[in-house]
């Protein structure tokens, strides 16, 4: 398993073999174009110009035709080389040999190709750099030292005849020859490796400032892309040069209907704000007309040359924000009525226990058969039903906290269907599908109390047509919360309309003639303390379901 450094290693040598590839083959052009060049032009001008020592054309032919033949087969072996470092080394060496046999056989020292071993000697500081520079560089001096040695040494009269024999030149001279070329040599091969190194130096900066500056454009896109707020750029002219995604969700335009148009034209008074420190909310028209209320800024863009007037502009939908801001008023204004409300229901309930207290003393008092005893029953039944009133709105008023124990869902559900059919006069069948072992986290008056209500407007529905009422409860454990005690309670009654079920969780809304308007208000109340939810389906003349979900602890903390 490679590290972190030995991967970007890794990564770095295959690069340089990569490149190292590429020149290689340069130098097997350039070495078949510049000989074949060379010495087909020396060719040509030896008709004309006798002082060129050449060997035969012949000779030249054949040995252009080598070079071929070798920079050939060496063109097909870098497409199977997987490194390339030694394979660089022997064709440089090999130029430098190629250089050598030319000015051999075109006089030695008095050779005007001489140049040629500057292009090995470039090569090898260019692709091999210090190294390859030095051995190179080393290579074409005992070369060219030998090729100077021909022309002193008594040698040269026993060589084979197949070698040519250059003139014989003062020892003096060829010293001064082989000084001047030697240094030359070794001065072009050190320059050249230290401006490799500093062109590979610059290569690598250069590669590394483009990855930066690519991830930087990246990560600026990325951000233009992806942040929330909306962002429009505008040029000196007014003309809106860039367009986020966040800012055509909040206006309705798309990039392409604004990109290159005048920003007062589609967002009047928007491109007016004088003061860049402030944060002013208008009203902007979206692209379907609907007028929504957004807060925006703008800055100066410091572009490069530092002349014309460029802003960027971030701005935001406002919308969900003032709705919460009257939510938040409507609920302080709600709270300080209730306030009130609870204080006044509190001096009502004295008085009004004892004006029930006092008709309950006269009913006892009264003879059966007084016509005034139908009078005080009916003051005794509304004041029971204005005490009961009074208790659900203070307990609406002023919730309990709940204290919550594990309880048997199966009991609390059949005592309070027991508690609902106390004094009634029809009977509705209750059908339970509900695990005995199951239990839920709940305070128990308060669950008993949802239970009751519930069951009892089941009831209520399903008592003119004896329809049924079932309950079912089951745990649910979704992918992204705590596990769940879901508890069903449905009957057959004739529904409730659509645009009714909205509003039934509202508090004082009833379509009873004399509900409070209260009691799914509690319900949704308790449940809410519960950290629970509990939602409504319903379909007009079939039924309706109501869906209560409880969470349980989590036994894990």
């Amino acid at each position: 398993m490679l590290t972190a450094n030995q991967y970007a290693d890794t990564v770095q040598l295959d690069d340089l073999d990569m490149r190292l590839r590429r020149q290689v083959k340069w130098l097997l052009l350039l070495r078949v174009l510049l000989l074949s060049f060379l010495l087909g032009i020396s060719s040509l001008l030896r008709t004309t110009w006798a002082e060129i020592n050449l060997p035969p054309s012949s000779a030249v032919f054949l040995f252009i035709i080598f070079i071929y033949l070798f920079s050939i087969f060496s063109a097909a072996l870098t497409n199977r080389l997987s490194k390339y470092n030694t394979f660089a080394y022997i064709q440089i060496l090999a130029d430098a040999t190629f250089a050598t046999i030319i000015i051999y056989y075109s006089g030695g020292s008095k050779s005007i190709f001489t140049f040629l071993y500057f292009f090995p000697l470039i090569s090898g500081g260019l692709l091999l750099f210090m190294r390859g520079a030095f051995v190179i560089s080393s290579f074409s001096v005992i070369c060219y030292a030998l090729i100077l040695s021909t022309q002193h040494s008594f040698l040269i009269y026993y060589l084979p005849y197949l070698f040519q024999r250059n003139a014989l030149v003062n020892l003096n001279v060829l010293l001064q020859i082989f000084s001047v070329y030697g240094l030359c040599f070794f001065l072009v091969s050190i320059l050249s490796s230290i401006l490799a190194r500093r062109l590979r130096a610059t290569e690598e900066a250069l590669n590394t400032t483009s990855r930066n500056l690519d991830a930087l454009s990246l990560l600026y896109k990325q951000i233009f892309d992806d942040i929330s707020s909306g962002i429009i750029t505008i040029d000196s002219q007014g003309i809106i040069t860039s367009f986020n995604p966040a800012a055509e969700e909040i206006t309705g335009y798309q990039a392409s209907e604004v990109i290159g148009r005048n920003a007062d034209d589609i967002f009047s008074g928007f491109t007016t704000a004088a003061d860049q420190h402030q944060r002013p909310v208008m009203s902007l028209q979206r692209s379907d007309t609907v007028t929504i209320p957004i807060g925006y800024s703008w800055a100066k863009l410091h572009m490069p040359g530092g002349q014309g007037n460029y802003r960027v502009y971030t701005m935001q939908d406002l919308s969900k924000i003032k709705h919460m801001e009257s939510l938040v008023k409507q609920s302080e204004k709600m709270a300080a009525i209730g306030e009130i409300a609870a204080g006044i229901a509190h001096e009502f309930r004295n008085p009004l226990a004892a004006i029930s207290g006092a008709a309950q003393v006269l009913n006892s008092s009264i003879a059966a058969n007084t016509s005034n005893t139908g009078l005080l029953k009916i003051i005794i039944r509304e004041c029971a039903r204005l005490e009961d009133n009074i208790s659900d709105f203070l307990q609406f008023s002023k919730p309990a906290h709940p204290e919550k124990t594990w309880l048997s869902i199966d009991r609390q559900v059949q005592e309070s269907w027991d508690l609902i059919l106390q004094g009634a006069t029809t009977t509705a069948k209750l059908q339970k599908n509900i695990p005995h072992n199951l239990d839920c986290w709940a305070d128990q008056h308060q669950l008993k109390q949802v239970l009751i209500n519930l069951l009892h407007n089941a009831f209520m529905a399903c008592e003119h047509n004896n329809g049924s009422v079932s309950v079912s409860a089951h745990e649910q454990t979704p992918s992204n919360s705590s596990e769940l005690i879901v508890i069903e309670v449905s009957d057959s009654g004739t529904g409730i309309p659509s645009e009714k079920i909205t509003k039934i969780f509202e508090p004082f809304y009833t379509t009873k003639e004399n509900g409070t308007g209260l009691g799914l208000a509690i319900v949704k109340q308790i449940i809410d303390g519960h950290s629970g939810s509990i939602d409504c389906r319903s379909t007009p003349g079939k039924g309706t379901t109501f869906t209560v979900k409880l969470p349980l602890p989590d036994v894990s903390s």
